[in-house]
Protein backbone atom coordinates (compact mmCIF):
# COMPACT_ATOMS: atom_id res chain seq x y z
CA UNK A 1 0.00 0.00 0.00
CA UNK A 2 1.12 3.40 -0.91
CA UNK A 3 1.48 6.51 1.13
CA UNK A 4 -2.00 8.03 1.38
CA UNK A 5 -1.60 12.32 0.90
CA UNK A 6 -3.22 14.15 3.79
CA UNK A 7 -5.88 16.35 3.56
CA UNK A 8 -5.40 19.69 4.69
CA UNK A 9 -7.80 19.44 7.89
CA UNK A 10 -5.31 16.24 8.62
CA UNK A 11 -1.67 18.18 8.58
CA UNK A 12 -1.12 18.14 12.16
CA UNK A 13 -0.82 21.76 13.45
CA UNK A 14 3.14 22.76 13.92
CA UNK A 15 4.94 26.14 14.75
CA UNK A 16 8.29 24.78 14.51
CA UNK A 17 10.46 22.29 12.34
CA UNK A 18 13.28 20.36 13.22
CA UNK A 19 15.37 18.47 10.50
CA UNK A 20 18.33 17.31 9.94
CA UNK A 21 21.09 19.65 8.56
CA UNK A 22 22.09 17.03 5.72
CA UNK A 23 20.41 17.24 2.12
CA UNK A 24 17.16 15.54 2.80
CA UNK A 25 17.05 17.19 5.96
CA UNK A 26 16.59 20.57 3.95
CA UNK A 27 14.35 19.43 1.41
CA UNK A 28 12.27 17.75 4.40
CA UNK A 29 12.56 20.70 5.85
CA UNK A 30 11.59 22.95 2.60
CA UNK A 31 8.09 21.30 1.91
CA UNK A 32 6.86 21.18 5.70
CA UNK A 33 7.90 25.11 4.96
CA UNK A 34 6.39 25.22 1.73
CA UNK A 35 2.91 23.94 3.19
CA UNK A 36 3.35 25.96 6.21
CA UNK A 37 5.47 28.99 5.47
CA UNK A 38 5.26 30.72 8.96
CA UNK A 39 6.74 28.28 10.55
CA UNK A 40 10.14 28.47 12.32
CA UNK A 41 12.73 26.15 10.93
CA UNK A 42 15.93 24.64 13.11
CA UNK A 43 18.16 22.23 11.78
CA UNK A 44 20.36 19.83 14.16
CA UNK A 45 21.73 16.21 13.55
CA UNK A 46 21.08 13.12 15.04
CA UNK A 47 23.68 12.97 17.87
CA UNK A 48 22.89 16.12 19.44
CA UNK A 49 19.12 15.33 19.04
CA UNK A 50 19.57 11.81 21.13
CA UNK A 51 22.03 13.70 23.28
CA UNK A 52 19.50 15.74 24.69
CA UNK A 53 21.18 18.78 23.19
CA UNK A 54 17.35 19.83 21.40
CA UNK A 55 15.36 18.82 24.59
CA UNK A 56 14.04 22.68 24.52
CA UNK A 57 12.76 22.99 21.00
CA UNK A 58 10.65 19.85 20.94
CA UNK A 59 7.26 20.20 22.11
CA UNK A 60 3.92 19.36 20.62
CA UNK A 61 3.93 22.17 18.36
CA UNK A 62 7.36 20.40 16.57
CA UNK A 63 7.68 18.46 13.52
CA UNK A 64 10.49 16.11 13.44
CA UNK A 65 12.35 15.20 10.03
CA UNK A 66 14.55 12.96 9.06
CA UNK A 67 15.55 12.56 12.81
CA UNK A 68 15.28 10.41 15.51
CA UNK A 69 12.04 9.78 17.47
CA UNK A 70 11.64 11.98 20.31
CA UNK A 71 8.15 11.12 22.18
CA UNK A 72 7.78 15.22 22.91
CA UNK A 73 6.95 16.32 19.22
CA UNK A 74 3.94 16.64 17.71
CA UNK A 75 4.38 15.48 14.35
CA UNK A 76 7.05 12.69 13.46
CA UNK A 77 8.07 12.35 9.48
CA UNK A 78 11.28 9.83 9.35
CA UNK A 79 12.04 6.67 7.09
CA UNK A 80 15.43 5.34 9.05
CA UNK A 81 15.47 2.28 9.78
CA UNK A 82 16.66 2.39 13.81
CA UNK A 83 14.74 5.49 14.30
CA UNK A 84 11.43 3.87 13.80
CA UNK A 85 8.98 3.79 16.87
CA UNK A 86 8.18 0.03 18.39
CA UNK A 87 4.60 -0.41 18.54
CA UNK A 88 4.41 0.35 22.14
CA UNK A 89 6.02 3.66 22.04
CA UNK A 90 3.98 4.78 18.62
CA UNK A 91 0.44 3.65 20.66
CA UNK A 92 1.71 5.87 23.72
CA UNK A 93 2.79 9.03 21.24
CA UNK A 94 -0.68 8.95 19.90
CA UNK A 95 -3.12 8.60 23.00
CA UNK A 96 -0.83 11.95 24.01
CA UNK A 97 -1.64 13.72 20.89
CA UNK A 98 1.14 12.77 18.75
CA UNK A 99 1.18 11.73 15.13
CA UNK A 100 3.85 9.54 13.63
CA UNK A 101 4.40 8.92 10.13
CA UNK A 102 7.24 6.14 9.20
CA UNK A 103 7.89 4.86 6.11
CA UNK A 104 10.55 2.71 4.13
CA UNK A 105 11.11 5.53 1.80
CA UNK A 106 14.44 6.67 -0.22
CA UNK A 107 14.37 9.50 1.68
CA UNK A 108 12.64 11.58 4.67
CA UNK A 109 12.10 14.46 2.06
CA UNK A 110 10.32 11.85 -0.21
CA UNK A 111 8.06 10.96 3.19
CA UNK A 112 7.04 14.52 3.23
CA UNK A 113 6.76 15.58 0.07
CA UNK A 114 4.43 12.90 -1.22
CA UNK A 115 2.00 13.19 2.30
CA UNK A 116 1.56 16.73 1.18
CA UNK A 117 1.41 16.26 -2.39
CA UNK A 118 -2.18 17.11 -3.22
CA UNK A 119 -2.40 20.10 -0.66
CA UNK A 120 1.39 22.37 -1.20
CA UNK A 121 2.82 23.91 -4.27
CA UNK A 122 5.86 21.81 -5.18
CA UNK A 123 6.35 21.54 -8.79
CA UNK A 124 9.43 23.10 -8.12
CA UNK A 125 11.24 20.68 -6.16
CA UNK A 126 9.69 17.63 -8.42
CA UNK A 127 12.89 17.59 -10.84
CA UNK A 128 15.12 17.77 -7.76
CA UNK A 129 13.51 14.69 -5.30
CA UNK A 130 14.86 11.90 -7.41
CA UNK A 131 18.71 13.17 -6.56
CA UNK A 132 17.73 13.50 -3.24
CA UNK A 133 15.96 9.99 -2.75
CA UNK A 134 18.92 8.43 -4.41
CA UNK A 135 21.78 10.20 -1.97
CA UNK A 136 20.19 9.39 1.14
CA UNK A 137 19.38 5.82 -0.23
CA UNK A 138 22.71 4.53 -2.08
CA UNK A 139 21.19 5.30 -5.18
CA UNK A 140 23.54 7.49 -6.92
CA UNK A 141 25.71 5.57 -9.62
CA UNK A 142 29.25 5.54 -10.00
CA UNK A 143 29.10 7.63 -12.93
CA UNK A 144 26.90 10.41 -11.50
CA UNK A 145 28.94 10.39 -8.39
CA UNK A 146 32.49 11.12 -10.25
CA UNK A 147 30.65 13.35 -12.41
CA UNK A 148 29.94 15.66 -9.39
CA UNK A 149 27.27 17.44 -10.84
CA UNK A 150 25.45 20.66 -8.85
CA UNK A 151 23.19 18.81 -6.79
CA UNK A 152 25.72 16.76 -5.05
CA UNK A 153 27.86 19.63 -4.32
CA UNK A 154 25.15 21.12 -3.04
CA UNK A 155 24.68 17.89 -0.80
CA UNK A 156 28.28 18.35 0.14
CA UNK A 157 27.20 22.52 1.43
CA UNK A 158 24.55 21.17 4.43
CA UNK A 159 26.23 21.01 7.52
CA UNK A 160 25.19 21.80 11.43
CA UNK A 161 28.08 24.18 11.21
CA UNK A 162 26.09 27.08 9.69
CA UNK A 163 22.96 27.43 10.37
CA UNK A 164 22.41 30.80 8.58
CA UNK A 165 23.38 29.28 5.23
CA UNK A 166 20.63 26.39 5.80
CA UNK A 167 17.91 28.82 6.57
CA UNK A 168 19.23 30.23 3.46
CA UNK A 169 18.61 27.30 1.72
CA UNK A 170 15.44 26.52 3.10
CA UNK A 171 14.20 30.06 2.42
CA UNK A 172 14.41 29.74 -1.35
CA UNK A 173 13.57 26.31 -1.65
CA UNK A 174 10.43 26.67 0.20
CA UNK A 175 9.52 29.73 -1.69
CA UNK A 176 9.82 28.43 -4.73
CA UNK A 177 13.15 28.29 -6.07
CA UNK A 178 13.60 25.53 -9.07
CA UNK A 179 16.80 24.09 -9.64
CA UNK A 180 18.38 27.22 -11.71
CA UNK A 181 17.42 29.60 -9.22
CA UNK A 182 18.58 27.88 -6.63
CA UNK A 183 21.89 27.20 -8.45
CA UNK A 184 22.60 30.69 -9.53
CA UNK A 185 22.02 32.75 -5.90
CA UNK A 186 25.13 34.18 -5.12
CA UNK A 187 25.59 32.54 -1.53
CA UNK A 188 24.81 29.14 -3.06
CA UNK A 189 26.91 29.49 -5.69
CA UNK A 190 30.29 30.24 -3.65
CA UNK A 191 29.49 27.33 -1.61
CA UNK A 192 29.48 24.52 -4.33
CA UNK A 193 32.64 25.67 -6.00
CA UNK A 194 33.75 25.68 -2.34
CA UNK A 195 32.52 22.00 -2.25
CA UNK A 196 33.95 21.17 -5.35
CA UNK A 197 37.35 21.99 -4.34
CA UNK A 198 37.10 20.66 -1.28
CA UNK A 199 36.30 17.05 -2.55
CA UNK A 200 39.48 17.23 -4.54
CA UNK A 201 41.46 17.83 -0.90
CA UNK A 202 39.29 14.89 0.92
CA UNK A 203 39.74 12.56 -2.12
CA UNK A 204 43.77 13.08 -1.39
CA UNK A 205 43.03 11.93 2.12
CA UNK A 206 41.09 9.14 1.04
CA UNK A 207 44.00 7.45 -0.96
CA UNK A 208 46.22 8.40 1.96
CA UNK A 209 44.30 7.31 4.66
CA UNK A 210 42.36 4.32 3.86
CA UNK A 211 43.09 0.87 4.05
CA UNK A 212 40.86 -2.59 2.93
CA UNK A 213 40.86 -5.64 5.50
CA UNK A 214 39.07 -8.46 4.36
CA UNK A 215 36.28 -6.09 2.13
CA UNK A 216 36.11 -3.67 4.63
CA UNK A 217 37.93 -0.28 3.87
CA UNK A 218 38.41 1.88 6.70
CA UNK A 219 39.26 5.43 6.15
CA UNK A 220 40.34 7.48 9.24
CA UNK A 221 39.37 11.32 8.56
CA UNK A 222 39.29 12.06 12.20
CA UNK A 223 41.52 14.89 13.13
CA UNK A 224 41.88 16.42 10.08
CA UNK A 225 38.59 18.47 10.14
CA UNK A 226 37.85 16.97 6.73
CA UNK A 227 34.62 15.02 6.20
CA UNK A 228 32.83 12.57 3.60
CA UNK A 229 30.41 10.03 2.97
CA UNK A 230 30.97 6.19 1.81
CA UNK A 231 30.76 7.69 -1.90
CA UNK A 232 34.12 8.90 -2.54
CA UNK A 233 35.68 5.91 -0.22
CA UNK A 234 33.83 3.15 -2.08
CA UNK A 235 34.67 4.88 -5.41
CA UNK A 236 38.12 4.96 -4.89
CA UNK A 237 38.80 0.97 -3.32
CA UNK A 238 35.93 -0.18 -6.19
CA UNK A 239 34.90 -3.74 -6.08
CA UNK A 240 37.80 -4.33 -3.33
CA UNK A 241 35.38 -3.70 -0.69
CA UNK A 242 32.16 -4.82 0.40
CA UNK A 243 31.23 -1.88 3.42
CA UNK A 244 33.81 0.88 4.39
CA UNK A 245 33.70 2.62 7.64
CA UNK A 246 34.77 6.50 7.95
CA UNK A 247 35.88 7.78 11.56
CA UNK A 248 35.31 11.47 11.48
CA UNK A 249 35.65 13.98 14.48
CA UNK A 250 38.38 14.63 17.31
CA UNK A 251 39.74 12.99 20.04
CA UNK A 252 38.71 16.16 22.38
CA UNK A 253 35.73 16.78 20.45
CA UNK A 254 32.59 17.93 21.90
CA UNK A 255 28.91 17.54 20.54
CA UNK A 256 28.33 21.04 21.43
CA UNK A 257 31.35 22.38 19.09
CA UNK A 258 29.83 22.00 15.46
CA UNK A 259 33.37 22.90 14.63
CA UNK A 260 35.31 20.25 16.90
CA UNK A 261 32.45 16.93 16.82
CA UNK A 262 33.53 13.83 18.80
CA UNK A 263 34.64 10.96 17.38
CA UNK A 264 32.38 8.94 15.24
CA UNK A 265 32.43 6.39 13.01
CA UNK A 266 29.88 5.73 9.98
CA UNK A 267 28.89 2.52 8.20
CA UNK A 268 28.24 2.75 4.50
CA UNK A 269 27.58 -0.45 2.18
CA UNK A 270 29.32 -0.06 -1.01
CA UNK A 271 26.49 0.89 -3.36
CA UNK A 272 28.54 0.49 -6.47
CA UNK A 273 28.70 -2.81 -6.79
CA UNK A 274 25.70 -5.26 -7.98
CA UNK A 275 23.25 -6.20 -4.96
CA UNK A 276 26.31 -4.52 -2.93
CA UNK A 277 23.64 -2.78 -0.38
CA UNK A 278 21.41 -6.20 0.01
CA UNK A 279 24.38 -8.05 2.02
CA UNK A 280 24.55 -6.53 5.27
CA UNK A 281 22.94 -5.07 7.95
CA UNK A 282 25.65 -2.56 9.09
CA UNK A 283 23.24 -0.97 11.83
CA UNK A 284 24.00 -3.91 13.93
CA UNK A 285 27.64 -2.43 14.01
CA UNK A 286 26.41 0.93 14.97
CA UNK A 287 24.23 0.17 17.71
CA UNK A 288 26.25 -2.70 18.92
CA UNK A 289 28.36 0.18 21.56
CA UNK A 290 26.37 2.80 20.97
CA UNK A 291 22.86 2.94 22.29
CA UNK A 292 22.28 6.13 20.42
CA UNK A 293 23.80 5.13 17.28
CA UNK A 294 21.85 3.77 14.40
CA UNK A 295 20.56 4.93 10.69
CA UNK A 296 19.96 2.26 7.81
CA UNK A 297 20.70 -1.07 7.26
CA UNK A 298 23.05 0.29 4.07
CA UNK A 299 23.85 4.09 5.51
CA UNK A 300 24.96 4.48 9.42
CA UNK A 301 26.73 5.97 12.30
CA UNK A 302 27.64 6.03 16.18
CA UNK A 303 30.07 7.92 18.13
CA UNK A 304 33.42 6.35 19.07
CA UNK A 305 32.72 4.69 22.94
CA UNK A 306 35.59 3.76 25.85
CA UNK A 307 37.62 2.89 26.44
CA UNK A 308 38.61 4.23 22.73
CA UNK A 309 38.98 4.06 19.17
CA UNK A 310 41.00 1.36 19.23
CA UNK A 311 38.80 -1.12 21.10
CA UNK A 312 35.68 -0.27 19.37
CA UNK A 313 37.41 -0.99 15.63
CA UNK A 314 38.68 -4.42 17.41
CA UNK A 315 35.36 -4.86 18.19
CA UNK A 316 34.20 -3.65 14.57
CA UNK A 317 36.44 -6.18 12.99
CA UNK A 318 35.09 -8.73 14.81
CA UNK A 319 32.26 -8.32 13.94
CA UNK A 320 32.61 -8.04 10.24
CA UNK A 321 35.14 -11.01 10.36
CA UNK A 322 31.41 -12.96 11.77
CA UNK A 323 29.68 -11.00 8.97
CA UNK A 324 27.79 -13.63 7.22
CA UNK A 325 26.82 -15.13 10.49
CA UNK A 326 26.48 -11.48 12.46
CA UNK A 327 25.44 -9.33 9.91
CA UNK A 328 23.61 -10.71 7.11
CA UNK A 329 20.17 -9.23 5.84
Amino acid sequence: MGIVPLRREEVPAYTRIVADSDMDGLFGAAVLKAFRPEAEVMFSHAAALRGGLVDMHVDRSTVLVDLPFHSECGWYVDHHLTNRPNASEASSFEAQGGTQHWEATPSAARLAYELLANITDMDHLTPMMPVVDALDSGGITKEAFLEDGPLLQLSRTCTSKDPGYMLHLVDLLANGADFETLLADPIVRVRCRQAKEERTVAQRHVESNTTVHDRLAVCRMDESGLRSNGYLVTAWVGDAADACCVVHGYADGDLTNPDRPPLSASFYANSFLKDGQGRYDLSRMATSLDPTGGGHANACGCRIQPPGLDANMEHWMLMWANRDNVLRL
